[in-house]
């Protein structure tokens, strides 16, 4: 570990080398040779999906039921920290913190594009009719659920368990203690575990950077007539870049809880104001018939893989790129939401992120899915014929029909700018507590050195095979990662196991040693 005065500050130097030589050499390579590097990745996402899908399906599910046994067992009680310690943030800050870091722009990029794009190709049944617009309102919803919050959940919840309960490194590779012990954390195979968690975070941030990019600049090309394409695409992420890394710089209490809070605000603007000049009824019977199909069917979704090839490729290149995706922003969502949730208690810190960003991203989802819908299936409009031309246009082109277009697409763009620079701060933001062996306030160098990564691994995707490429690194970033997810859940059972006193279920503060050491580097 380097503890030198320079410009990155204190560094794991095995971590950082490692990770940085290798996007360094990535970006090298896509950027010199595209057209190998989308063949490759084309390949890359074939495989995994063809062979592994199940797994994703599996396992996604599998977190799902074990972070809600968590909270309804005895282990609800144990605080994330000290006996009696509150929580840092305020619940409503908490909340847009969550909800800013977690999925801000895939809801706002897919809001509108999603449910058309299924309902003119549904997973099943007959196309462009009430039945897939149907289907289409369902899987949306459980694309953005309660799945995906599962994941940040566990993730979260291991890392702020061991960071604040037991005074260990903010590291993913110290959630595994309980099973590696203090050699092994400390050892390759900890800090193998810790650049995986710096690989996810990366390609699934870079996904987030290019789609948001995309469609950044394509509501500037229908609010400013400006132009779109690889060089606005390539411009816009260069700017953002150095917006996130702004924010990142002046940290969680100045930055991020900031424009997390704002963002909040305009996104409010955005429901009411569709709410009010939308097809109000159609959007609340819309909201209502959603979500009791999505729970009576959660358990036949989450297990479908389209045995019988009904339509072939559908579950890779939506729920299983989805749960990948969501994988790959484990670590550094998870521990975002560890940074910020100290104080909490289990049950109301997986409660708190299960539930509560899932039901506001319930509510916009059946918002614009449905204002959407209504258009297309009532109004016979044409928003799926623009989606199926540029997928980016969906949410703009479904504007072009209600009243004060060149104003909400103006405010939905800044929307997007926003929750840009907050999901790739935070993700700056841990990726330098990742390599600096832990520092819940890692040095202003490392975080412009990761945003500078982050911003030209985007790129490079972009270059190489716009979307499939993004999708393709977010599958295999997260295959491996999902088993140090399953290493977490055994982790996380033996640490409260010992902690509990079964017959009292009361916390026993601090006395966890399944070695007979206690370790050595605490934060």
């Amino acid at each position: 570990m380097s503890e030198k005065k320079s410009f990155l500050g204190k560094v794991d130097r095995p971590i950082f080398t490692i990770s940085a030589i290798i996007m360094v050499i990535f970006v090298a390579w896509t950027l010199l040779q595209p057209k190998a590097a989308g063949a490759t990745f084309n390949g890359v996402q074939k495989f995994i999906t063809d062979n592994f899908g199940w797994s994703y399906l599996i396992g996604v599910t599998f977190f799902l039921v074990f972070a809600l046994y968590l909270a309804f067992s005895k282990f609800g009680k144990i605080t994330l920290g000290k006996d009696g310690e509150k929580p840092e943030h305020s619940t409503w800050s908490w909340f847009a913190m969550l909800f800013a870091a977690g999925m801000g722009i895939g809801l706002v990029f897919w809001g509108v594009a999603e449910p058309m794009y299924h309902y003119s190709s549904p997973p099943y049944g007959e196309k462009s009719s009430v039945e897939s617009a149907q289907i289409a309102m369902r899987y949306v919803f459980f694309h953005w659920g309660l799945h995906p919050w599962a994941i940040f959940a566990i993730v979260g919840l291991s890392m702020a368990y061991f960071q604040f309960r037991k005074g260990l490194p903010a590291l993913v590779s110290s959630s595994l203690y309980p099973i590696l012990g203090e050699k092994g954390i400390n050892g390759w195979i900890g800090k193998l575990v810790d650049i995986l968690a710096v690989f996810a975070t990366i390609f699934g941030v870079a996904t987030s950077l290019g789609l948001g990019a995309t469609q950044i600049a394509s509501g500037l090309n229908y609010a400013y007539g400006l132009p779109t394409g690889m060089t606005t695409t390539v411009t816009v992420i260069v700017v953002i870049t150095g917006l996130f890394i702004t924010s990142a710089v002046t940290g969680i209490e100045k930055g991020i809880r900031f424009l997390s809070n704002t963002n909040m605000l305009l996104i409010g603007i955005i429901v009411v104001f569709m709410l009010i000049v939308g097809p109000t009824r159609y959007i609340l019977n819309g909201f209502s018939e959603t979500l009791g199909s999505y729970l009576q069917n959660i358990v036949q979704m989450s297990f479908w893989t389209d045995t019988f090839k009904t339509n072939d490729g559908w579950v890779g290149g939506w729920t299983i790129f989805y749960w990948a995706w969501w994988v790959a922003w484990g670590p550094f969502v998870g521990a975002f939401i560890a940074r910020i949730s100290k104080g909490r208690s289990i049950k109301e810190f997986i409660l708190g992120v299960v539930f509560a960003p899932t039901i506001m991203s319930f509510v916009w989802l059946s918002i614009m899915g449905n204002s959407a819908l209504f258009i297309d299936v009532v109004q016979k409009g044409g928003i799926a014929a623009q989606v199926a031309k540029d997928i980016s246009t969906a949410v703009f082109a479904m504007y072009q029909y209600f009243p004060l277009t060149g104003f909400i697409t103006l405010v939905t763009t800044l929307i997007i700018a926003v929750f840009f620079i907050t999901s790739a701060d935070s993700a700056t933001f841990v990726m330098a507590m990742f390599t600096s062996g832990g520092e819940l306030n890692p040095s202003a160098g490392l975080k412009i050195t990761w945003g500078l990564i982050e911003g030209a691994v985007a790129i490079a995707l972009m270059v190489a095979g716009g979307l499939g490429a993004l999708q393709t690194a977010s599958i295999a970033a997260a295959f491996p990662f999902m088993l140090v997810m399953f290493a977490m859940c055994v982790s996380l059972i033996k640490a409260f196991k010992q902690e509990i006193n079964v017959a009292s279920v009361k916390p026993q503060v601090n006395n966890y040693n399944p070695t007979t050491t206690q370790p050595s580097k605490p934060v």
